[in-house]
């Protein structure tokens, strides 16, 4: 079993910046790779951001350029930068840990861009 704790997210503004972190404990294997979701009310759940365990990372089109994640594997780690935040960001953020195809979820962070 392996169990992930999010932390970050909240209320920003167009334009700002937040720093979403996952940490994951429990059964670790080597081989693994990490991300997050979103899902916006009334929408599916997202891919917007994946890093593997050799840090080859791959981005949604609707954040590249502007997400950056990151992972530190002696810490079983990953943190998601969010910068120049767009009101169509908002969504509940869910960290990802998926291995083999077998995946753990966080619990979700509520991340709102609003004026």
């Amino acid at each position: 079993q392996v169990q992930l704790a999010e932390s970050g997210g909240g209320l920003v503004q167009p334009g700002g910046s937040l720093r979403l972190s996952c940490a994951a404990s429990g059964t670790i294997f080597s081989i693994y790779t990490m991300g997050w979701y979103r899902q916006a009310p009334g929408k599916q759940r997202e891919l917007i951001a994946v890093i593997t365990s050799g840090g080859r990372t791959n981005y949604a089109d609707s954040v590249k350029g502007r997400f950056t994640l990151s992972r530190d594997n002696a810490k079983n780690t990953v943190s998601l930068q969010m910068n120049s935040l767009k009101p169509e960001d908002t969504a509940v953020y869910f960290c990802n840990y998926n291995r083999l195809g077998t995946m753990y979820w966080g619990q979700g962070t509520q991340v709102t861009v609003s004026s």
